[in-house]
């Protein structure tokens, strides 16, 4: 439950306050600047990842194993999965920059034109995707059928978070586009 908790946090929230500032402009003005602010936002959500994942890594070891699942191979199996999930989420950091990567487009602060380079050129949000298969392969080097559970859980959350995100940074750039023009 906590972990479901702290997910909602670390996704949801973030969201809703960047969604806010893009509206109000609220943390910028406090913060001094739309960078000091989308770096403080980007703490945050690194600071509620690391928790969720020290949550997530404990409500693994605190339940049962698989039994069946518990050997050299499924545990490989699952160090490749969290692997590609390292990947995509390393590369994805890579290609959009600390700005980019926490919701900068909502503080004002975008892109001259929208990454396309690897992984994006692989699949669309890759960094949540990614993160996906992060807590995937950890639940299935751990035989652990809570972890599996608990990963379930984190793609819906990104899932919920997609279907807002992608068609409101999709407006976003479009305002840039049409003020762009008109000038």
């Amino acid at each position: 439950m906590v972990s479901h908790f702290l997910n909602v946090m670390q996704v949801e929230f973030p969201m809703l306050v960047a969604r806010w500032e893009h509206k109000t402009r609220v943390l910028s003005r406090v913060c001094g600047s739309p960078y000091t602010a989308c770096y403080c936002l980007g703490a945050v959500i690194l600071l509620l990842n690391f928790i969720r994942s020290l949550c997530f890594t404990e409500a693994m070891r605190s339940q049962p194993k698989v039994e069946g699942l518990d050997c050299l191979s499924v545990y490989y199996a699952g160090l490749a999965v969290l692997g590609i999930g390292f990947l995509f989420v390393t590369s994805s950091f890579l290609a959009l920059g600390f700005i980019g990567t926490f919701l900068g487009d909502y503080f004002g602060i975008l892109k001259e034109e929208k990454v396309t380079s690897f992984p994006f050129n692989v699949m669309d949000n890759p960094m949540y995707w990614g993160s996906t298969a992060c807590y995937l392969g950890w639940s299935i080097m751990h035989a652990s059928p809570a972890g599996l559970l608990l990963t379930a859980i984190v793609a819906v959350s990104y899932m919920i978070a997609m279907l807002y995100e992608g068609p409101f940074t999709e407006e976003i750039y479009q305002q840039k586009q049409k003020t762009a023009k008109s000038k």
